[in-house]
């Protein structure tokens, strides 16, 4: 791979080490390059021939760029990302040929057993493949070829997050263009749905880390009680980098830059210790790939810096937890941005049928929406600090609200215009106004020109996500197109048609404080949806109506549906857990020893002072008083520990992957979170050098 002089501009080797258009230009025959395009942009096959070229003229750059291998790099229900790795090498008479055709390019074989199927595959049916995906460029990471793909099962069924998104936008575009065309777009062939995600992380202290076996088995502190000092002075969101923090971000900006990942923002985030990135937006597939290779290169950079970055959503209790917000935009292949109001929405009937069909969509299927943000992790965040609520609600802001309420009502809207901000100083230019305001408390918040989806995770993939909110978009647009094709006057059918799906998506609209407790009461009253943890959130997701929606799409099959609910529920139960396990091994081997010997310390202080000539008259009580409480406290750690294990037991006794996820999530999680009450308890009585672990007040402070 290239090397770069340490104070490079970045636009010299930026996308260095992808196997982008301008190089498929320079190394391919103009008909090769010209079909490759033509797949890309439009969506037709890549004729055979074409990739046996597309792979030689790979393994060239790639050989020339220090690579001995290639992979198909593929993203399986596992949550990160899979690859196993190929040499090109081929024997011949007296050595070997660097080698790599156009059918080892299409297609890869793996263990599809040896992945999460959802029953799909049985142990003993292995087979599966991946398939090159040639709309993502291929990429050079740790000296290797990497071709993204999707995976799929022997029999046809999908098996990885990337292959529904891929699909979703296929539905995408053949709704949307055909929308575009009532409106007079003959020019238009291809609409994508864009993202640019927002990655919120912490980085703490290597030593720190490895000192505690919660983080470095669960990803996340299973205990901890909260330091003198959280995030209550709002002083550390936008504030000063440290030098160890500004190092990271300066080479994980280089690392990612030449895989041609469009980082552009970092800054320091709410709770001390967090921060957050945020790219240009680009095609939601290629955002799915980059995403996902920017997680990695997060904890790969941080090592460098001894540090560890953490992903979880709520790696510390009592501090804001890590979402990933993700932006969501649709433009045209000729440069429209679909979701532009422009200056005058009201009379922008294009973008008011694409914002309905919107707002139809989340109205109708918000189960769906809630439930590609479910996870383990995500369950100990959502509704808590700087997180969106689990309610499914979409902010618009006042001056949008102005407008969908004029037509509905038939009356005129006065006074529209983005308004001129004056701050009364000379020397400060004046700028204008946004039409909305930014709702943090929005689990989807439309910021001008795209929604902001704020209920994803810091760790998952924004593929699923993606791949839901794409599928009823089309849906909805696909409705409406078979309603207004069928009218005799399109003007007044389309204007009936946004009055009655303004008035029937108004329940989902909410432009409020969403944190606050009189919410919650207003969602029961519209009726709202309301699924607070992952388990009655995956419950869902084969309901008919949803499983129609999909079917219809052409997105996922009835069994890929049913698959993937059980992936995800077996995934529940098996983190809940896994961290149940681990609380039970620090309670009993390092917690409980502590107390135990500190209560004997202490009584043998109140022995010592006991022993004393009875004329000093020495006091005993704050040994006794401490000794009394440990001691209390130490009994109700030991229950703790029984029930937490006898809890487990139970949940691991169900048999279906339904009643194991209920099982963990009624009887395992409430016994955690009585253990951790009670050892959080105890280590504000145990003095700190003997404490088995580092604080959070240390963990959080010292970067």
């Amino acid at each position: 791979m290239q090397n770069f002089e340490k104070n490079a501009s970045p636009d010299t080797y930026f996308g260095c080490n992808v196997f982008n258009e301008n190089v498929m230009r320079s190394c391919l025959p103009k008909k090769v390059f010209e079909a490759v395009m033509a797949t890309r942009r439009m969506g037709t096959p890549l004729p055979r021939d074409a990739a046996d070229s597309v792979a030689n003229a790979m393994k060239e750059w790639a050989v020339a760029n220090g690579c001995t291998h290639f992979t198909h790099w593929f993203q399986p229900m596992t949550g990160v990302t899979a690859e196993k790795h190929d040499a090109f090498l081929t024997p011949i008479a007296g050595g070997v040929t660097l080698d790599f055709s156009g059918k080892e390019l299409i297609k890869g074989e793996s263990d599809a057993s040896s992945f999460p199927s959802g029953g799909l595959r049985a142990t003993f049916e292995a087979r599966g493949y991946t398939a090159w995906d040639p709309t993502s460029d291929a990429f050079i990471k740790d000296r290797t070829l990497c071709i993204p793909t999707g995976f799929v099962s022997y029999t046809g069924e999908v098996l990885d997050k990337k292959t529904p998104l891929l699909r979703s936008m296929e539905a995408v575009s053949r709704a949307s263009v055909r929308m575009l065309r009532m409106f007079g777009n003959d020019k238009v062939q291809r609409v994508v749905t864009n993202v640019g995600p927002e990655q919120e992380y912490f980085l703490i202290d290597k030593a720190s880390y490895d000192a505690r076996e919660d983080l470095i088995l669960t990803g996340r502190t299973l205990f901890g009680s909260m330091p003198p000092k959280g995030e209550e002075m709002d002083d550390h969101y936008f504030g000063n980098l440290t030098q160890r923090v500004s190092d990271f971000m300066r080479e994980l900006d280089v690392e990612l830059w030449k895989l041609g990942i469009y980082a552009k923002t970092e800054h320091n985030e709410v709770a001390p210790a967090q921060h957050e990135l945020a790219p240009v937006y680009t095609s939601s597939n290629i955002a799915a790939d980059h995403n996902q290779l920017t997680m990695e290169l997060m904890k790969k950079t941080a090592l460098k810096h001894g540090l560890v970055c953490l992903l979880h959503e709520k790696p510390f209790a009592g501090i804001s937890g890590s979402g990933k917000h993700n932006n969501w935009s649709i433009s045209t292949d000729d440069g429209q941005n679909l979701l532009d109001p422009g200056d005058t929405p009201q009379d922008n009937m294009q973008f008011l049928l694409v914002l309905c069909a919107f707002l139809k969509g989340v109205k109708d299927y918000a189960p769906l929406l809630r439930l590609s943000s479910a996870s383990a992790g995500n369950d100990c965040r959502l509704g808590g600090n700087e997180a969106p609520p689990t309610v499914i609600s979409v902010f618009i802001g006042d001056d949008l609200q102005r407008v969908l309420d004029a037509i509905e009502s038939g009356k005129p809207l006065e006074g529209f215009g983005k308004e001129r901000f004056c701050l009364g100083v000379d020397a400060i230019p004046q700028f204008r106004k946004d039409t909305t305001d930014r709702n943090r408390t929005s689990p989807m918040a439309f910021t001008g020109n795209k929604f902001e989806f704020r209920m994803l995770g810091a760790a998952d993939s924004i593929s699923c996500f993606n791949f839901v909110m794409n599928t009823i978009f089309s849906h909805e647009v696909t409705a409406f197109c078979d309603e207004l094709e069928k009218a005799e006057d399109f003007n007044t059918a389309l204007h009936d048609l946004l009055v009655r799906t303004i008035r029937e998506t108004k329940d989902i609209i909410f432009n409020g404080n969403g944190y606050g407790d009189e919410w919650f009461a207003e969602c029961k009253r519209r009726g709202l949806p309301n699924y607070p943890s992952t388990v009655e959130s995956l419950m869902q997701y084969d309901r008919p109506e949803f499983v129609a929606i999909f079917e219809e799409m052409n997105v996922l099959s009835r069994a890929e549906i049913t698959s993937r609910k059980e992936i995800l529920l077996d995934n529940y139960s098996k983190i809940v857990c896994i961290e149940a396990r681990t609380m039970l091994d620090i309670a009993r081997k390092k917690i409980m020893p502590v107390c135990i010997s500190y209560t004997k310390q202490l009584c043998d202080a109140v022995n010592a002072k006991n022993q004393l000539s009875p004329s000093l008259n020495v006091s005993t009580a704050v040994e006794d008083a401490l000794v009394c409480e440990i001691s209390d406290l130490t009994a109700g750690l030991f229950e703790a520990i029984e029930d937490l294990r006898e809890q487990i037991s139970l949940a691991g006794r169900e048999q279906t992957a339904v009643e194991k996820a209920k099982a963990y999530r009624k009887l395992v999680v409430p016994a955690m979170e009585r253990l951790r009450t009670t050892a959080d308890a105890l280590e504000l009585l145990i003095p700190q050098d003997q404490w088995p672990f580092p604080p959070y007040s240390e963990i959080l402070y010292n970067i």
